[in-house]
This record gives C-alpha cells, structure tokens and sequence, in this order.
C-alpha cells in the first residue's frame, strides 16, 4: 500500500475556474501548508518542473500527468522516497460547484521502506487539509 491519503472539498466555482486558481502557481503559497514560493520553469505540461520553498528549503516536483481542466499529477523525489500528488477536478451537477480531490501516494526504496508509514502520515497530516485551504482561498471574491 503507498497511498497516504486521498481529500476532497466541493468548491463553489466552475471547473474552468477551478482550474486557472489550481494551476496558477503563485497562489500555491496561500493554500499548500509550508510552502512559501512556487514557480515553474515553463508552460504547464507533462515535465514541466516547478520549484518550490517549504519551510526554508528548496525542493522541486515535476508535472507526470496533465489533463488540462481535468487533473495533474506532482511527483517529488526526496532521496529514496517518491510523492505522487493527483488532483481531479469533477464538475458536479450544479456547473458552479467543482469537487477537487486530492490523492497522495508515497513509495520508499531501500531502508527507507522501512519508515514509509510513518512518512505516509507525516504527509497525511500535513497535506490532507489542501482541498480546504484551497476552497477557502478560491472562493474568496477576486
């Protein structure tokens, strides 16, 4: 088993919207707990690495999936441990809802494997809350 955990919230926008807030990079800082810039080195789109500082460090992950409007895929290499953050947007009945849902998975390799649950609940704790932080901060008028 590597999935951490997998949250969800119910944002009162459109997809469309949802969209352009998910994928604008310098609102990260305002719902990714611990992060404080975000940057990437291009266009969105499968490879494009994004640069980021969590707690005074700098780390990167890297786009492995994109379906625009629909998803993305993060994944972070830290050593021997591997993140793997995917965010789905659902448009649900009402076209000004979205649900987003975000699903984490972690592998660990070699004697790291060791401590991978505790790992998968150090990230469960603190990552799980992105859907609401981002709900909060999407929904706040423009």
């Amino acid at each position: 088993m590597t999935e951490a955990f997998s949250s969800h919230a119910t944002i009162d926008l459109p997809a469309g919207q949802v969209w352009d807030r998910l994928t604008d990079w310098s609102l990260a800082p305002r719902w990714m707990p611990g992060v404080s810039a975000l940057r990437a080195d291009g266009p969105l789109g499968v490879g494009t690495r994004l640069h980021f500082t969590a707690r005074g460090r700098e780390r990167s992950s890297d786009v492995t999936q994109v379906s625009p409007g629909e998803g993305l895929t993060l994944t972070s290499h830290v050593g021997p441990v591997s993140a793997h953050y995917r965010y789905v947007l659902t448009p649900q009945a009402d076209p000004s809802m979205t649900r987003l849902d975000l699903m984490a998975d972690v592998e660990a390799a070699g004697l790291m494997k060791l401590l991978a649950p505790v790992i998968r609940k150090a990230i469960a704790r603190e990552d799980s809350v992105q859907p609401a932080n981002f709900k909060k901060m999407a929904e706040v008028p423009a």
